[in-house]
């Protein structure tokens, strides 16, 4: 499904131009994420790097420990990052056919926020019980109901209400209730579960352990599993949803599906990561500019290189300040998203006028 800027192009012409594309991702991918590995205070050479990764031969043990178990987990939880908030935000602007539409706008990620919130500093005394594996699935487990309900109570409200405004609005205001929600746990917890939640809630990629990994990517490849059985019924609602309606395509099911892979991305990366916001929005709006096209199956897998990418840059802003100083990823995302959705906001109010 192509659209109008590509429609005089032949469709060999498209392709040739997608799959150069997709490589200039992969490699920006690749160069990215070993520029993760290489960059820190203790400097290894890009060899040693590459050669840590395959082998320990002709490496200190030291070094064998900063690559395997600091910034090789930071690097894949910066791609499993950007995939899963890229998705899930490209799913959300299709379903409310909304350009600001996204996790963090939508509400999803407070209530993952909120399902944090409630382990770390409402459970705190007994979650202080429960270690390893299982604590890590408590989290996961937290965040993904936090989530869950707001998107259950963004569907509710869609089945009664058509207008994606107003239903976008709801979503802001159910994302303004659980903050709330958070604040006044915030007020009563104790001194320093309030200071870890805080220290969680600037958003890092830095804390993630292997064994955290070896929970956060099921968790993430089985919503991106769950997003692609969603492309065909996305591609249709793109026309309308009486339009897919009319070739079979079961409205409830597709939200239900599209919410539950939502609602699991978007909250085991915050459960983990914390709340980072703007990549969600600002990702898929660069995928329609690069690819001019709104198909989901070639947007499906150019939101997730360019989403991995842009987190893995990110992160290596996050380390700019040196001498161990490392930047709230949170921040660095939103300098790097704000300009492209207020372009976004910019270039369509424009093109809107001149209809």
């Amino acid at each position: 499904m192509e659209e109008r800027l590509s429609g005089r192009q032949k469709p060999a012409t498209i392709r040739m131009r997608n799959v150069l594309i997709y490589f200039i991702l992969t490699l920006l991918l690749v160069c990215s994420f070993l520029a993760v590995l290489w960059t820190g205070d203790v400097r290894i050479s890009l060899t040693d790097v590459i050669g840590i990764l395959f082998t320990d031969k002709n490496a200190t043990e030291e070094w064998i420990t900063i690559i395997r178990e600091f910034r090789l987990p930071k690097a894949i939880t910066a791609i499993l990052a950007g995939m899963s908030l890229s998705v899930s935000g490209l799913q959300m602007q299709t379903v409310f056919r909304n350009p600001l539409a996204g996790p963090y706008v939508l509400g999803i990620s407070a209530g993952a926020s909120l399902g944090v919130a409630i382990m770390m500093m409402g459970m705190g005394i007994t979650a202080g019980y429960i270690t390893g594996a299982a604590s890590n699935w408590m989290i996961i487990l937290a965040a993904f109901g936090g989530a869950s309900a707001v998107l259950f109570l963004i569907f509710l409200v869609s089945l009664r209400i058509c207008d994606v405004m107003t239903i976008l609005i709801l979503g802001l205001m159910f994302g303004s209730i659980t903050s709330s929600l958070i604040n006044i746990m915030q007020y009563f917890s104790h001194e320093s579960l309030l200071k870890s939640f805080t220290v969680w809630t600037m958003g890092s990629l830095n804390g993630v352990t292997r064994e955290q990994l070896k929970v956060l990517t099921p968790c993430v490849l089985s919503g991106l599993f769950v997003s692609l059985l969603t492309v065909k019924p996305l591609n249709a609602m793109l026309l309308g949803e009486n339009y897919a309606r009319s070739i079979g395509v079961n409205i409830i099911v597709s939200r239900l599906l599209i919410f539950f892979s939502t609602g699991i991305l978007a909250g085991s990366v915050t459960a983990f990561c914390g709340p980072i916001g703007f990549v969600g929005i600002a990702v898929p709006h660069i995928c329609r500019i690069i690819f001019r096209t709104a198909d989901q199956r070639i947007l499906l897998a150019g939101s997730m290189l360019s989403g991995a990418t842009m987190m893995l840059i990110s992160d290596l802003i996050t380390l700019l300040p040196g001498n161990g100083v490392v930047l709230p990823v949170s921040s660095v995302t939103a300098f790097i998203g704000i300009p492209v959705i207020i372009w976004i906001i910019v270039r369509n109010h424009k093109m809107a006028s001149l209809m």
